[in-house]
């Protein structure tokens, strides 16, 4: 019996890779809550558009860029 190779899906990190602030280049591991990102000016940006914009022309922060909206992309590499 010949078996179909079913489609792996990219584990989902809890935030879009391309979501950048200040406090995510000290960082040493991929960000699983938004208190890592976020500073007192609560700050965020798009690495793409390098505006606090995304490519979807929706604002890029901590509660938008998460799996489902149509500019994520996994943290973590395909």
């Amino acid at each position: 019996m010949e078996q179909k190779a079913s489609a792996v899906q990219p584990f989902q990190t809890p935030f879009c890779g391309e979501l950048r602030s200040k406090k995510y280049f000290l960082l040493d591991v991929i960000p699983t809550e938004a208190e890592q990102y976020l500073d007192p000016s609560m700050h965020c940006w798009c690495a793409i558009t390098q505006m606090a914009i995304g490519p979807d022309d929706r604002r890029a922060n901590t509660d938008r860029c998460r799996p489902g909206r149509t500019c994520y992309k996994s943290a973590l590499p395909e």
